[in-house]
C-alpha cells in the first residue's frame, strides 16, 4: 500500500473538512503507523499536536492490554481506553474518553481504514456510539478515496 502515502494532503484534508461539517465532532485527524505519521488534521484542533510517540503507542500491535491500565495520551490529552477492537477484523475500532478536563470529558473514536487511521473527538455531550457510527460512515468515504487513488497508481 505504498501508494496510499502518495495520496495528496489535500485529499486527506477534504476528508477531515467533510467530517467536521457533521457538527458531531470538534476535532479529527488521519494518521498512519509510519512516516509522515500525521497525514491530516483539523487546523484549529488539538490533534494537530499528535506526536510520533503517541501515534506509535496507539497503533502498536503488541502489549495492547497495558493501554487499559496506563491510558493513552493524544496530543497531550489523557484518555481512558473504553474498548479496543482496533485490530479485530470486521470491527477495527477503538473507543476512548478524555479525562481530567475542566470542560468535561469527550468521546474519542479511532478507526482503521486500510493502512490509515481516523481519529475523531466528539463535541461535548456527543456519546461514543453515535460518534463511532459517524466515524464508520466517514471511513467509507476515505476507503473510496483510497481505492480511487490506487486505481490511478
Amino acid at each position: 500500500m505504498q501508494c496510499v502515502r502518495d495520496i495528496s494532503n489535500e485529499v486527506w484534508q477534504d476528508c477531515i473538512t467533510l467530517f467536521l461539517q457533521t457538527e458531531m465532532c470538534c476535532d479529527a485527524a488521519i494518521i498512519t503507523n509510519s512516516p509522515p505519521w500525521l497525514l491530516a488534521s483539523y487546523p484549529e484542533g488539538n490533534l494537530l499536536h499528535l506526536t510520533q510517540e503517541e501515534i506509535q503507542i496507539v497503533l502498536a500491535r503488541e502489549d495492547r492490554e497495558k493501554l487499559f491500565l496506563q491510558g493513552i495520551t493524544l496530543a497531550g490529552t489523557k484518555c481512558l481506553l473504553i474498548r479496543d477492537n482496533l485490530y479485530t477484523e470486521g470491527n477495527n475500532t477503538m473507543d476512548l474518553r478524555t479525562k481530567g478536563q475542566s470542560r468535561g470529558s469527550q468521546a474519542v473514536t479511532v478507526i482503521k481504514i486500510e493502512s490509515v487511521f481516523l481519529v475523531v473527538v466528539g463535541q461535548k455531550g456527543t456519546e461514543g456510539g453515535p460518534l463511532n457510527l459517524k466515524a464508520f460512515e466517514m471511513g467509507s468515504y476515505i476507503r473510496e478515496a483510497i481505492y480511487h487513488h490506487m486505481a490511478h497508481c
